[in-house]
């Protein structure tokens, strides 16, 4: 049966786009793209441009990066015209009907390497969308890293002004926004309002690219994060959330919630939302209301990433009502402030009560529910409430028998968690129940079927759930890459558990020790018993202990302080465990935690919300949110699935049981068998045998990543031995990193995807080489075997690869004799050193560099890990010429990248 071909795929996509009334143009090259713009650029401005006009115009636009070419897109240019008048140029009208919209196909661009671009789409004259095909039955994911590889090669100039890729196999259709980083995790479907995949390239087409659409989505929902220099592109949810509340608050004075999980992006989704609404003139204010101040800093920063500067963060009622009397239209407080500005000051916001007011609620379920909610409502008379939340109220959850109906009325659109599973925008939970109901489980824990105090807080069990966590953390964790949460019942308990963490860390080596922190909040006149010590001060001691840990000075004075700096080292991954009892458990976004430990009673939308503390997207390693409850909540948890999902919801949500994962690993075993019976044969492998190996072998890294954090995992259980295992991944390195980049194989491959990120061993890591290192003796019999060893295991690793040589050199010229007494970890680092500086050296030379700029450019890049474009074109002793400038700068960017790569130990 033949297949559809590439070229036959770009004919008929052609076709459709001239069908919605997109004008073909022939473009193959730089200077016919540019001769296009002119003329297209005189029409939207309705002038003629003199050629020194119009090479101003190009000087104007192909300057400055990706980032910087997406604001000039959305300004005007100021032009100083021949005859000295002054002009302001426009390159995007935000009328969608004043643009013109041209595709083209196979534009020759040439950088370091010549390319030809499959299909652009032009408004206006310039690329604003770029389209790359691959024939069907090639994964979706090369069509994606062609993108990257352009980006490299041959993305400048008026290229940059792409704003959207769309990738395609004909099959499935994905879209993402141009930055400078692409991430394939970021890539998307687009969606119909009931979250069903628009795959094939032609719905998806009819759909997006029709230009009423595609103007929209580069117009209003595009998002230029200022902080990050990126651009965000909403997702079909996101786009028909704010579409929702645009329509209800403009054309109607209902109000209404958006129930997206947990974990999806309702932060970027209400602020566009209210940046769109704060921009209408028929609306005053736009106020984002959170319902706590931890969540207010949080909240407040998200904002600002989206638009640096762009919120204001109340800080008292005074200051907010100024912001309400002022000319701020975008607000961002708390409902404790409003509340109490609405019931406290009510003559100095008399000349504001009746403007029109649209309030956005963050996490709708939490505070709108009492007194506070209704002050507000009953004060301000022009008002329309939106409501954001992952876990709404029902009957079954309700409070005070309200539900998330009652306060807010409709809802606008919804995408559960099993939607944001599917569409791998989240992960889902792997959910452990530790405790002797697991009949063979050897860790003999209390749980709630003795489910009385004395026994659920005894020393005893609490010791023995320390023990398990850390006999398991590690595994848990893949060897601390990711962080936790311990969720526990009561500061009471929490003191407690951090004691007994305490005692046995002081029993372990320092580098086996976890690092403990706690964080809570306290009342001020708690009822104690006698020898009971006041919160705070044991809270004070925590403090204490976290200062000598990392250094810093804080106290409960300064508990704000203290709640920011855990925040940012949990996020660091600097603390291995955090402590909580209530906080941190919702709103708290770290895509390094992947483990939750839970001793508590959870319920409904707290068990989900603390639950969602584990399943942001981070790498491949990171395949779900661990979570190790302590406690029986199985009925909880499959009760909490089932009212925030469906009845059919918790096979998406909840992994497999270990056995099955077992059960399909050994099967993919038996596949690869039918294939390879050995290692060696992997070597004679060719063609369609090839590609499958690459294949099963690769799906076996995938299951083999999820089965390893399981409590009861064991390479017994396995077809394939653990020797075996790292022998494969050895050949299947070396089919990805082949010594020459050309050649039969590259040409198998090209149309399937490796998992790289999955092949690092935890246990082979630089720690482990330097322990084998010190571990070598000269001149006995096992040495060189011993030295072969270590080569062998850092070939393994795709991340200590490029350290091989400098290692055997290391070990030819610097191991000594055994009974000198020599730190071989320092001699090792002045070995890294002085190479890292020969290299340097040799590097400077090579490329005619100033010596001074480069070493100092060398060095912030060594502290802060970023390299400024502008800075590395200033090293060049010699002028480079304009055309060669960008490729020679990125050149030179790498190559110092992989230097300081290679030579960091």
């Amino acid at each position: 049966m033949s297949h559809q071909s590439e070229q036959a795929l770009e004919d008929e996509f052609i076709s459709q786009l001239e069908s919605l009334d997109y004008e073909y143009v022939d473009i193959r090259d730089i200077s016919q793209l540019k001769d296009n713009l002119k003329v297209q650029l005189e029409i939207l401005n309705n002038t003629k441009f003199s050629e020194q006009e119009f090479n101003k115009i190009l000087l104007h636009l192909e300057s400055g990066g990706i980032f910087d070419k997406a604001k000039k897109l959305r300004d005007k240019m100021e032009l100083l015209r021949d005859d000295n008048t002054m002009d302001y140029i426009d390159f995007f009208n935000y009328h969608w009907c004043k643009n013109s919209f041209q595709v083209a196909h196979q534009i020759t661009m040439e950088g370091k390497y010549k390319n030809r671009y499959d299909v652009t789409i032009l408004i206006n004259g310039l690329p604003l969308v770029q389209v790359e095909l691959k024939r069907r039955g090639i994964e979706l994911k090369r069509a994606f890293n062609q993108t990257q590889r352009y980006q490299i090669h041959t993305y400048r100039g008026l290229f940059q002004y792409i704003q959207v890729f769309v990738i395609s196999n004909g099959v499935d259709t994905k879209y993402y926004a141009n930055n400078r980083d692409l991430n394939y995790k970021f890539t998307f479907f687009w969606k119909d309002e009931k979250n069903n995949n628009i795959s094939n390239l032609k719905d998806f087409t009819n759909e997006f690219l029709e230009r009423y659409h595609i103007h929209k989505m580069i117009d209003k929902y595009i998002v230029l994060s200022e902080s990050t220099r990126s651009m965000v592109i909403l997702r079909a949810y996101q786009f028909y959330a704010v579409e929702k509340i645009l329509d209800s608050a403009l054309h109607s004075k209902k109000n209404g919630y958006v129930w997206h999980a947990t974990g999806s992006g309702k932060t970027l989704t209400s602020f566009k939302a209210s940046q769109l609404l704060a921009r209408k003139a028929e609306i005053d204010k736009v106020l984002f209301i959170v319902d706590r101040k931890d969540l207010d800093n949080q909240t407040f920063n998200e904002f600002n990433k989206f638009s640096n500067g762009s919120v204001d963060s109340t800080e008292n009622t005074k200051k907010l009502i100024q912001q309400l009397r002022g000319t701020d239209k975008l607000i961002v407080t708390t409902i404790q402030k409003l509340s109490k500005a609405a019931k406290s000051n009510k003559k100095e916001l008399e000349s504001v009560k009746d403007q029109k007011m649209i309030l956005m609620f963050d996490e709708c379920h939490r505070s709108q529910f009492g007194e506070m909610h209704n002050t507000i409502t009953n004060y301000f008379t022009n008002i329309q409430c939106f409501g954001f939340t992952g876990t709404p109220i029902f009957a079954e959850n309700s409070n005070k028998n309200k539900t998330t109906h009652d306060i807010f009325g409709d809802r606008l659109h919804q995408y559960l968690i099993k939607d944001a599973i599917k569409d791998n925008n989240v992960l889902g939970f792997s959910v452990e129940y530790i405790g002797r109901y697991k009949n063979k489980s050897k860790y003999d824990i209390a749980v709630e079927e003795i489910n009385t105090k004395e026994v659920m807080e005894s020393d005893k069990r609490l010791e023995k759930i320390v023990d398990y966590i850390f006999e398991n953390h590690d595994r848990k964790t893949y060897n601390r890459e990711f962080t936790s949460i311990f969720a526990v019942s009561s500061i009471k308990v929490l003191n407690r558990y951090y004691e007994i963490f305490k005692k046995k860390n002081q029993e372990l080596p320092e580098e086996d020790r976890l690092k403990i922190a706690t964080i809570y909040t306290y009342d001020d006149n708690p009822d104690l018993t006698e020898k009971e010590i006041h919160p705070r001060d044991t809270l004070e001691e925590q403090i204490s202990d976290y200062n000598n840990l990392f250094g810093t000075n804080y106290s409960t004075d300064t508990f704000s302080m203290y709640y920011q700096d855990v925040s940012e080292k949990s996020k660091a991954k600097k603390i291995d465990i955090l402590l909580v009892v209530n906080m941190f458990l919702t709103g708290f976004d770290n895509k390094y935690l992947n483990s939750l430990y839970v001793d508590k009673n959870l319920v409904y939308h707290s068990l989900i919300q603390a639950y969602s503390r584990t399943n942001r997207i981070c790498n491949e390693k990171k395949a779900y949110g661990n979570i190790i409850c302590f406690r029986n909540l199985k009925k909880q948890t499959d009760d909490a699935i089932r009212l925030f999902s469906d009845e059919n919801a918790e096979e998406t949500v909840l992994m497999k049981p270990y056995r099955e994962y077992v059960e399909n690993f050994n099967s993919g075993v038996k596949t690869l068998h039918t294939i390879v019976k050995t290692v060696d044969e992997v070597d004679q492998l060719e063609g369609e045998d090839l590609k499958n190996f690459v294949k099963t072998f690769r799906d076996l890294l995938i299951l083999l990543n999820r089965i390893t954090t399981f409590t009861e995992f064991s390479y017994k259980d396995l077809l394939l031995p653990e020797q075996e295992i790292e022998d494969y991944k050895s050949k299947y390195i070396d089919i990805y990193d082949p010594p020459t980049s050309i050649g039969e194989k590259e040409s198998v491959l090209e149309d399937i995807d490796f998992e790289i990120e999955l092949l690092r061993r935890d246990d082979i890591n630089v720690e482990y080489i330097l322990k084998l290192l010190k571990e070598l003796r000269p001149n006995t019999p096992g040495f060189e075997k011993d030295k072969q060893f270590i080569l062998n295991t850092m070939e393994k690793d795709i991340k200590l690869r490029s350290k091989i040589d400098l290692i055997n050199k290391f070990i030819e010229e610097n191991i000594v004799k055994p009974n000198e007494n020599v730190n071989t970890e320092e001699k090792l680092e002045e070995y890294m050193d002085r190479e890292k500086k020969t290299a340097i050296n040799q590097l400077i030379t090579s490329e005619n560099l100033h010596q001074d700029k480069t070493k100092n450019l060398i060095n912030e890049y060594e502290f802060s890990g970023k390299i400024k474009p502008m800075e590395v074109a200033n090293l060049f002793t010699e002028k480079l010429k304009l055309k060669d400038k960008r490729r020679k700068r990125q050149e030179l960017k790498q190559e110092i990248m992989d230097l300081i790569d290679k030579y960091t130990w």
